[in-house]
């Protein structure tokens, strides 16, 4: 039997007597396959069941109800509605304080109230698979979460990051998508990146506020970036000084498409004295008849890895240069200086460096502009001026030099002699 419910986006949708009509937003970041129970899992009064799993939900058996969901911080009303059963769900999926109020229709007092406390109960945050430099910038955000409400937390995750974090972090339950451990949990949130302006899965559009402090307006938390933690402390490797580069990325755009950029800088680091160990996972990448090599000069030390031995070259290296990919993140966590050179994104958009890298002269920041999607397989994507004899100018424009500055400037303040 159908009804029709109040949405808290003032639309008019239909609510059926189905499985919850859960999300599965096409915009969102790559990797999920975790999804809410079919059903909610709290028990109310009257056959009523409710939970906080991908927003508030529901689900009333057959009878004549008067069913709101409100936000709680505000008193507003989000949902109102005639129910003579089925569901009833948010529209907002990320973290509101919310409350449920459910009448007998007729009847001057509610049947059944509830507002959301976390408290001791099992929740779960769910992160994609696949990605390394978005959840070293989310996680932090995970904890700071666990310990604003004392919840029992449990994170889905890949494997490799799972690794990454688990001893360092033994009061949060981990496992991936398909491994999770919480079978009924009370509420669950989705943490990524939600494209096209959407605005149901995270309270503020991630161009506008960063790429990983949007993990702490989904859940509610303190958006402060913070590194996470990682197992630092092991024995130096290498005696000479060394400096590691990463020079591959996900898509052209964020590559250094100066042509003589990495040669120039390569050449000052090794007259200076450094070693210059280049770390990315592939030697060469690309597409098509585009592909992009390890830097001359540079000593390979490509290829696939475990992340902690990534960290124990890391965090004896003097510093570390690299693009707005992961392995900068992962440099950045290491807690060592980190040049960062980008130009299709803003300094807001990754974590704060004094050593970044940008050139204002020429098109610049297409990724955080709200009004560009970025296209996820166009590998060239340029938005702006693909095709023309502009595109890529906002890293072609970067030179040498630039970096070299940086590079001297870090250099400083290691208080390193030539």
């Amino acid at each position: 039997m159908n009804i029709i419910a109040i949405r808290d986006d003032s639309r008019v949708d239909e609510v059926n007597e189905t499985p919850s009509p859960v999300n599965s937003s096409s915009n969102q970041s790559s990797g999920y396959s975790l999804m809410p129970p079919e059903m909610p899992t709290q028990k109310g009064p009257a056959g009523i069941l409710y939970d906080f799993n991908d927003g508030a939900r529901l689900f009333l058996p057959p009878g004549e109800w008067h069913a709101q969901i409100i936000d709680a911080d505000t008193g507003n009303i989000l949902f109102s509605c005639d129910s003579e059963g089925g569901w009833v769900s948010s529209t907002k999926k990320y973290f509101v304080n919310f409350g449920f109020k459910v009448w007998k229709r007729g009847q001057k007092e509610p049947l059944f109230e509830h507002n959301l406390d976390l408290k001791n109960q099992n929740v779960i945050i769910s992160f994609p698979v696949g990605t390394l430099g978005d959840l070293i910038g989310w996680f932090p955000y995970a904890e700071r979460f666990q310990k604003q409400h004392g919840c029992k937390l449990e994170c889905t995750m890949g494997q490799l990051i799972i690794d990454l974090f688990k001893e360092q972090y033994p009061d949060i339950i981990f496992s991936t998508p398909e491994t999770v451990k919480t079978k009924k949990p009370y509420a669950t949130y989705r943490v990524g990146l939600f494209f096209g302006g959407d605005l149901d899965h995270q309270p503020m559009d991630f161009r506008q506020v960063g790429l990983h402090r949007t993990a702490g307006y989904i859940l509610g938390v303190d958006p402060t970036e913070e590194r996470p933690r990682l197992k630092l402390g092991s024995k130096r490797q290498i005696e000479e000084p060394y400096v590691c580069i990463a020079t591959q990325s996900s898509c052209q755009a964020k590559y250094w498409n100066n042509g003589y950029g990495w040669n120039q800088v390569i050449d000052h680091l090794k007259k200076a004295g450094y070693r210059v160990l280049c770390i990315d996972r592939e030697a060469t990448y690309g597409q098509g008849f585009v592909w992009n090599h390890i830097p001359y000069g540079a000593e390979d030390c490509t290829g696939a890895l475990p992340l902690q031995e990534r960290i124990a070259l890391l965090e004896h290296a003097d510093f570390f240069i690299g693009l707005g990919s992961g392995l900068s993140w992962l440099a950045w966590a290491s807690n060592i200086p980190v040049i960062l050179i980008s130009g299709f994104s803003l300094p807001n958009c990754e974590f704060y460096t004094p050593y970044r890298v940008i050139n204002t002269h020429g098109c610049f920041g297409c990724w955080d502009d709200v009004n560009i999607n970025f296209d996820h397989k166009d590998f060239f994507w340029c938005p702006r001026h693909k095709g023309t004899d502009r595109q890529y100018e906002c890293t072609r424009l970067i030179t040498g030099q630039q970096v070299i500055n940086q590079v001297e400037r870090v250099r400083q303040s290691l208080k390193k002699p030539s």
